[in-house]
């Protein structure tokens, strides 16, 4: 049993909408849908039908082309199709992995209306042309974004369900851990990093705190990441998989925006853009925009053709970076593991940044000015948060040691938008010069 934060929301949707919408879970393959749906329904429901399109149901699909008509027949079939009585609300209906029939769908619409059950359904590339093509979709879904496990999920999974609610107190008030816990609850987020958030991945470490055997299951994950890349991906299949190769590599230089040169040398972006869209709406990776003009909001300066991609899964950048190498062979678990962080290392820090700020809702952003004639004037920023009109900054340092000119240049220049400023890195809890310096692992309460 893993225990998932998400059962909260899926509690709270049933406790408020007591049937008026059907609940719509996106999430990447493996991320636990369909784990946490099951789990939902045996606990909160007096029975539960789980229909999973992923697999051919020939018999389940007549149901839905000759039956829904009438609904009283399309239930009865249902019930005993599956052998399951249905209570009226007190039965959730799950379809999942929704996008290979978009009959069902579409169907939504009324079977909401009818009111008699509850319906959950879970997805992946939901947006994609031929998952939509041909039916109309219902308004009365309430999207949920499902992501990896967290870092408080990790520990939870470990048996630790102390460490996180003291630590949010500690950022809280501003109060620092002390060296000794600092640096094991270190040494867990260095865990975490490795192992990443993928609950198959996760069980499998935690039986014999085994690297390995996590491993093994990732590249598994991956393995079946590429192949609904051949086999959705369409006519971008070959730029998508270009795009996703290039990865490790890109995000391992200092400079981490996406440089499509490095595929081809005279690649542009509008050939690539289905490719890159293909790939979010997968939600295999987390793309940051470069916002122009923070003081007018960063969605509004978002420029899209300046872009750094990460990963949505630290852990699964950690295989894919040596993906064609044995595990022995993957230098990043020992340079992680031994405080031996380098630049191509530090790629694993601000991955593991970026993939808490998305995990809590923030759409990434950094701030990057380039100036040829001045080099006063420039700045990278390697991240943006917006909070009630003021913006944050947020800069990642893989070490403890750590100067931030650009940091200081970007409080000069967007005094009147400024909200708090942050620096993410090895120290403890300390405030300076309008500056609040915190462990890596605090990122997961901005």
């Amino acid at each position: 049993m893993i225990k998932r934060k998400i059962y909260k929301k899926l509690l709270d949707w049933k406790t408020e909408d007591k049937g008026a919408s059907a609940l719509m879970i996106d999430g990447a393959r493996r991320v636990g849908k369909s784990y946490i749906c099951e789990h939902f329904g045996q606990n909160e429901y007096k029975s539960m039908i789980l229909i999973d399109f992923g697999k051919t149901l020939k018999e389940v699909i007549r149901i839905f082309e000759n039956d829904s008509a009438d609904l009283d027949i399309f239930f009865s079939n249902l019930s005993t199709y599956y052998r399951t009585r249905l209570h009226q609300r007190e039965s959730l209906i799950i379809f999942d992995e929704v996008q290979n029939y978009p009959p069902a769908r579409q169907l939504i619409k009324y079977l909401v209306a009818d009111g008699r059950y509850d319906f959950i359904e879970t997805g992946s590339l939901l947006t994609l042309k031929q998952n939509v093509q041909n039916i109309i979709i219902p308004s009365e879904e309430e999207h949920l974004e499902m992501f990896p496990m967290d870092f408080e999920e990790f520990l939870l999974a470990l048996g630790d369900d102390i460490t996180i609610p003291f630590l949010r107190e500690c950022f809280e008030q501003k109060r620092p851990l002390g060296q000794a816990l600092l640096r094991r609850i270190m040494n867990d987020f260095r865990q975490y990093m490795l192992v990443g958030g993928m609950p198959q991945a996760v069980l499998a470490y935690r039986e014999r705190r085994d690297f390995a055997a996590a491993d093994k299951v990732k590249r598994r994950i991956l393995t079946l990441y590429r192949n609904d890349i051949a086999k959705h991906a369409g006519g971008v299949k070959n730029k998508v998989n270009a795009i996703f190769d290039e990865l490790p590599g890109q995000l391992s230089k200092k400079e981490k925006k996406y440089k499509l040169s490095s595929i081809k040398k005279e690649s542009r972006l509008r050939d690539y853009e289905d490719a890159f869209m293909w790939l979010r709406d997968a939600m295999i990776v987390n793309p940051c925009f470069n916002a122009t003009d923070p003081n007018v909001g960063l969605a509004l300066s978002g420029d899209h053709t300046t872009q750094k991609i990460y990963m949505a899964d630290t852990g699964l950048l950690v295989t894919h970076a040596f993906q064609d190498s044995t595990y022995s062979d993957n230098e990043l678990y020992r340079a992680i593991l031994f405080d031996r962080i380098n630049i191509n290392e530090g790629m694993l820090v601000e991955n593991a940044v970026a993939q808490m700020l998305r995990t809590n809702g923030h759409r990434l952003y950094f701030y990057s000015r380039v100036d040829t004639t001045n080099r006063q004037n420039m700045m990278e920023i390697d991240f943006l948060i917006a909070d009630k009109k003021r913006i944050s900054p947020v800069e990642v340092k893989s070490s403890s040691r750590v100067t931030h000119s650009s940091l200081d240049k970007f409080k000069r220049r967007f005094t009147k938008t400024l909200g708090e400023s942050y620096v993410l890195c090895l120290r403890d809890i300390t405030c300076k010069n309008d500056i609040t310096y915190l462990p890596l692992f605090m990122g997961m309460f901005l």
